[in-house]
C-alpha cells in the first residue's frame, strides 16, 4: 500500500451485522477530514454490498476492496 492509501483510521467491524458496520462507517467519516483515508475490516456477508453502497452515496471514494478469508478490506477516502 502506498502511501497515498495509508489509512488515517481504522475500524474494526469484524463480529457486527448489519446495520453495525454501516452506522459506524458513517461516523468515523465524519471525524475525518477532507482527503484522509478511512480503513473498515467486517464479516457480516452483507457488508461488502452495503458498504460499498455507502461510499458511492456519500460522495466518497473506495481506493481499495480486498477479501482476507471471510474479513472484507476496505479503503475509503473522504471526499467531503
Amino acid at each position: 500500500m502506498n502511501d497515498e492509501n495509508k489509512p488515517d483510521g481504522s475500524l474494526d467491524c469484524v463480529g457486527l451485522y448489519c446495520p453495525q458496520p454501516l452506522l459506524q462507517t458513517r461516523e468515523k467519516l465524519d471525524e475525518l477530514e477532507v482527503g484522509q483515508n478511512l480503513e473498515v475490516l467486517a464479516d457480516d456477508p452483507a457488508s461488502e454490498e452495503d458498504i460499498k453502497r455507502l461510499v458511492k452515496r456519500l460522495g466518497h471514494e473506495l481506493v481499495s476492496f480486498a477479501k482476507h478469508g471471510d474479513v472484507n478490506h476496505f479503503i475509503i477516502k473522504k471526499r467531503r
